[in-house]
């Protein structure tokens, strides 16, 4: 996690916590602003209504005074019924202000005492028959009472209006207060809201930039910067649309590196990267515009060249593309040379889709570095041998686990007498559609796939089972097993043979382990090492089809062998005039010295078994003798040997 992205994500959430806050803030300011309004009008309206009762009263005591004035002036319209009617009005609003008035209680209680005397002297002065005198004085303590009183509610009434007018001034006060804070706070949430826009707008950008980051990482190569499979394959759709609505064609390459394991193992990965990135770079310049380079993993490119669909014109793209990539790459100042194989296929013919495509152009590219070609167009005749070899890997790898494979086995007979001396095991598929298959028609499936060791093992097995068989039928007979190379450089090999040894008990002297010479030209150390620790065990060991290699012989004093078996391309060829009777000569001297049996192959008549003989050689194998055989015939055979073994020795005594 980045220090950029953590001050990011700190500042986003500060900006968003201050705007939460602001907000609360701004949210209370509103609802103290309601409540002091409110609180300011309920105290304006509670002293209008108290102004309002000290009105009436005020109005009442000036109504009861002008009445009892016009009374003793003796206006006609006032009788002492209507000023007996006006005395006392004033009692109740003076009341309610005793009880309701608040802060005037105290004043509305004195008045309220006052105007009851003021109101027992109307009433006395309505009742009594008095001179003119009294009623006269009477008349003038009422005047000065009522005066007394107006005067007194006339404060009251002043009073509660300026306490209004100071309630109204306060309330504007609060409010202006709290409009400027709400102010205030408003251009502060607002500065906040332009904050956090912005904090958002920058994660909106980081976002789409890290989306458009990922997008980039998920559709091209890490290591090469290139398309990978999923950009290529999306192109290669879209290519086919384009193709398709414009009616032209589609090219496509399939590269391999030649030799790229051997940089990657004796340089290291390291260079290995480097090696990728160089070719990424070749070949993203040998195209065009147009065109896509990907890399599919390891050491696997391709190239995607939209309106192309002439085979001519892929073929020259390709050659230009092979001369921009092979040649020598400066990797950290080391010297690589580099090449590659490159398989051609083209659509709409013959491929007819987009997994078409590319399954043709895998199939040319392996037909290209088989073959050393450098690039080669697709062949469907080609393909079909070469689906049937995808398929058969599937198809054998189930066979050895459900036990379809069988072995069928060649006698093997000693010259000097012509008697059964064992048997070379030969594997069969005895396939559930196909019928029984041969080993060519398998075996280069199962080492191009890595299930050599597999079923190496599982003839091992077969084999010894059938050991233990024989040996329980009265007849003990020694088996050859063949052993891929792969199986060879394998450490683990002798071990596994050893544990197959002890669990049908059979000794390790009658088991011969046969090898090629590509095994030990591929790696003569590790093989050394392996066939050491097979002869420590006792088993024995025999070089096959030898002569058919390139340099086996320099390696035959380093290995530990006890056999060497001479191959049929040289024994067909000792009955014959030339050079063949002086070659397997040769071999037998060479095999004599170094103290190894000699094994004849291919003897398929008496002319070729009498001369084998005659130079030396102690075994031999052939259909003069016998053809591979199953399991179940070589006890019938062996039994009826001896009669053909001494036909043989006759034979060959009279040639």
């Amino acid at each position: 996690m980045s220090l950029r992205w953590m001050r990011r994500r700190v500042v986003a959430r500060c900006a968003i916590a201050a705007l939460l806050i602001g907000l609360i803030l701004l949210a209370g300011l509103a609802v103290l602003s309601t409540q002091t309004a409110a609180r300011a009008a309920a105290g304006v309206a509670e002293r209008e209504l108290v102004s309002q009762h000290w009105s009436n009263a005020y109005g009442k005591i000036g109504v009861e005074y002008e009445t009892l004035t016009d009374y003793l002036r003796g206006d006609e319209e006032v009788s002492r019924g209507t000023l007996a009617s006006v005395i006392g009005s004033a009692a109740g609003d003076l009341r309610w202000l005793y009880v309701h008035g608040g802060s005037d209680a105290r004043r509305a209680r004195a008045l309220h005492n006052a105007y009851d005397g003021y109101s027992y002297t109307l009433r006395n002065l309505v009742d009594s028959e008095r001179d003119g005198a009294q009623e006269m004085a009477d008349a003038e303590q009422a005047a000065k009472s009522a005066a007394a009183l107006r005067k007194q509610a006339a404060d009251s009434v002043q009073r509660n209006d300026d306490e209004i007018n100071a309630l109204l001034a306060q309330s504007r006060r609060d409010s202006d207060r709290l409009l400027r804070a709400v102010e205030i706070m408003s251009g502060v949430d607002l500065v906040l809201v332009l904050l956090c826009a912005l904090v958002l707008l920058m994660y909106q950008t980081s976002t789409e930039r890290q989306a458009s980051e990922s997008r980039y990482r998920a559709s091209h190569d890490g290591l090469t910067g290139i398309a990978n499979r999923e950009l290529l394959t999306e192109r290669v759709k879209e290519a086919i649309a384009t193709a398709d609505r414009d009616g032209t064609g589609v090219g496509f390459f399939l590269l391999d590196l030649n030799r790229f394991k051997e940089v990657n193992d004796t340089l290291g990965h390291h260079y290995g990267d480097l090696l990728l990135q160089e070719v990424a770079r070749r070949l993203t310049s040998a195209v065009r515009a147009d065109s896509l380079v990907a890399r599919l993993g390891g050491d696997e490119f391709a190239v995607l060249l939209p309106g192309v669909h002439e085979a001519a014109d892929l073929l020259a793209i390709g050659d230009r593309v092979l001369h921009a990539l092979h040649g020598v790459a400066d990797l950290d100042g080391i010297a690589v040379d580099v090449s590659a194989s490159v398989g051609a296929a083209l659509y709409p013919r013959p491929s007819g889709n987009a997994a078409e495509l590319l399954q043709h152009a895998d199939v040319a590219m392996y037909a290209a570095k088989r073959g050393h070609l450098g690039i080669s167009l697709y062949d469907r005749d080609a393909d079909e041998h070469s689906f049937e070899r995808l398929t058969v890997v599937g198809e054998l790898r189930r066979a050895i686990a459900v036990g379809e494979l069988e072995l069928h086995y060649q006698p093997k007979v000693r010259m000097a007498d012509g008697r059964f001396s064992g048997v070379e095991s030969l594997v069969r598929w005895r396939h559930p559609v196909r019928g029984l298959l041969f080993p060519d028609q398998f075996i280069p499936a199962a080492e191009q796939s890595g299930l050599m060791p597999a079923l190496t093992d599982a003839l091992l097995a077969l084999a010894l089972d059938q050991y233990q068989r024989w040996r329980a039928d009265g007849r003990t007979i020694p088996v050859a097993v063949n052993v891929g190379a792969a199986c060879l450089l394998d450490a683990g090999l002798p071990g596994r043979i050893g544990l197959l040894l002890a669990r049908y008990d059979v000794p390790a002297a009658h088991l011969t382990v046969e090898i090629t010479e590509s095994a030990m030209i591929s790696d003569p150390a590790r093989a050394t090492a392996v066939l050491a620790e097979l002869r420590e065990l006792g088993v024995l060991l025999s070089i096959d089809d030898f002569g058919t290699g390139y340099s086996s012989m320099s390696y035959l004093q380093s290995m530990p062998l006890t056999e060497l078996k001479i191959d049929r391309q040289f024994t067909t060829k000792l009955t014959s005039p030339g050079s063949g009777r002086a070659i397997i000569g040769a071999i037998v001297e060479l095999a004599h010295a170094l103290e190894l049996a000699v094994v004849v192959e291919g003897v398929e008549d008496a002319d070729t078994y009498a001369i084998a003989r005659e130079l030396g050689c102690e075994y031999a194998q052939g259909y003069h003798m016998s053809r591979p055989l199953p399991a179940g015939e070589i006890l019938a055979w062996a039994a009826d040997q001896s009669s053909t073994s001494m036909a043989w020795a006759g034979h060959t005594s009279a040639a």
